[in-house]
């Protein structure tokens, strides 16, 4: 994340309201675009599709379909987006940047393949009633999703932030344009067929980008496969996360009283699905900031601090640069919540006027308000994990990131036994344990910081 902590340090040393602005832009769409674009697109789909198919579930079963294969292809891959980012990472300090390439390539043929071996069985066992060309394109979509997924851990570490910005512009453009325009000609596949060529175009500007921007003399490697390139605390910690943030979507899906069959064995849940997906629209500020404070206040006084320490400074020097990183990871933290929080207040003046216009009834507004309230907690606990992420304390992101899974579980859990007053509150009491968890288990390692620096050296 360096390189998006400099550039965005550049605009910000402008010292002017338009580089600001730029500023906080690049990071509330770096940070989240990926993520915002495709609830966006998905959305846009359905609505501009209507009119076009006759029924309206076909519209349901591609927007389920697509929701599948984002969750299944981000559970997957999230055992080695974390890990490969950090072997990644160790071939740029070790100056062995030739050999990110051909590992790129090797792992984005193992994740094409394991998704296409795991997808077919499914595939034909699970949707017999459905046409060739939808199982097919289901499998073709989770391999592509799941290599764009891992040419994202790139992204983050690229300068062509315009490049990355027009790249996922076009191919979201492209995904809803061709999803409609084969919509008049194969109905809910033609919309499949769409999503999944416009992904594909998205994944190959990505990989042009890399090409690009990396070189190797060798084109394929299995290096992070070595025993020690990959660690099995970041594999860990990367399923654990994505899976504690669908969790409480599976449970809602699956629950006899909440969730319905859509397509083959896929489920989906009218009371608890459009609210949670629309709060996620609100966490672009608080991402915004999260990038902004945390890539360049505290990495600044971060680098100033292992610096002195490695250099030999006083200790005097040492505690002061040490006092200023805890500063700015408290403060950093606290705008996160100040943002958020107001993000909370305006979507609760305006909720209500928003849900009439884009035609949903009001009866979802205590859902909606409960879904942005947990979106926004999810947003703090990404700037705490990020922070212990840089003080290398992976044993107790993996703690954190377990702790979500089985708090979402029970308490999701629970507000079903409870009744549908109690919906949402689930997820959001478990990511506002996680967040007290992980501000106890953050304020504890920085008051050791220290000692544990020095005993490690």
């Amino acid at each position: 994340m360096a390189g998006i902590g400099f550039a965005i340090r550049k605009l910000l040393n402008k010292q002017s309201y338009s580089g600001l602005l730029q500023a906080y832009a690049y990071a509330g769409i770096i940070s989240s675009g990926p993520w915002i674009l495709s609830i966006v697109g998905i959305m846009l789909i359905g609505l501009l599709s209507i009119g076009v198919l006759v029924p309206h579930a076909l519209i349901a079963q591609f927007q389920i379909t697509v929701t599948y294969l984002f969750m299944t292809s981000l559970i997957m891959t999230g055992l080695v987006q974390l890990s490969f980012t950090r072997f990644v990472a160790d071939r740029i300090f070790a100056k062995e940047e030739g050999a990110i390439l051909p590992n790129f390539n090797g792992l984005m043929l193992v994740a094409i393949n394991v998704s296409i071996v795991c997808g077919l069985p499914v595939v034909f066992l699970a949707f017999p009633q459905e046409t060739v060309l939808y199982r097919t394109l289901f499998v073709m979509g989770l391999a592509t999703l799941s290599a764009i997924w891992v040419a994202t851990v790139f992204l983050t570490g690229l300068k062509h932030y315009r490049a990355i910005l027009l790249i996922f512009f076009f191919g979201y453009s492209a995904t809803m344009g061709l999803a409609l325009a084969f919509s008049r000609l194969l109905d809910m596949e033609g919309l499949l067929l769409g999503f999944v060529v416009g992904h594909f175009l998205l994944l190959a500007g990505m990989i042009w980008l890399i090409y690009r921007t990396y070189h190797s003399d060798r084109f394929i490697a299995f290096d992070i496969w070595k025993k020690g390139a990959m660690y099995r605390s970041l594999m860990a910690t990367g399923f654990l996360f994505n899976l504690g943030v669908w969790v409480d979507k599976l449970i809602f899906w699956y629950f006899p009283g909440t969730g319905q069959a859509v397509i083959g064995p896929l489920h989906a849940s009218v009371i608890y699905d459009f609210p949670i997906f629309l709060a996620y629209l609100t966490v672009i500020p608080g991402m915004a900031v999260f990038l902004v404070r945390i890539e360049t206040d505290f990495v600044e006084y971060y680098s100033k601090f292992y610096d002195a320490v490695r250099e030999g400074a006083t200790l005097e020097y040492i505690e002061r640069m040490r006092n200023h990183m805890v500063y700015h990871v408290q403060r950093g933290l606290f705008d996160i919540a100040k943002v958020q929080s107001i993000t909370v207040l305006v979507t609760f003046v305006l909720g209500e006027a928003l849900l009439e216009w884009l035609g949903i009834s009001t009866l979802y507004l205590p859902l909606l308000f409960i879904d942005v309230v947990g979106a926004g907690l999810q947003v703090v606990m990404l700037g705490i994990l990020n922070v212990l992420f840089y003080l290398d304390q992976r044993r107790a992101v993996v703690w954190l990131t377990g702790t979500l899974v089985v708090t979402n579980v029970v308490f999701s859990g629970a507000s079903l036994y409870l009744g549908a007053a109690w919906f949402g509150y689930g997820f959001a009491v478990a990511m506002l344990v996680t967040v007290l968890a992980g501000v106890w288990t953050l304020n504890r390692r920085l008051e050791a910081l220290e000692f544990e620096t020095f005993m490690l050296q």
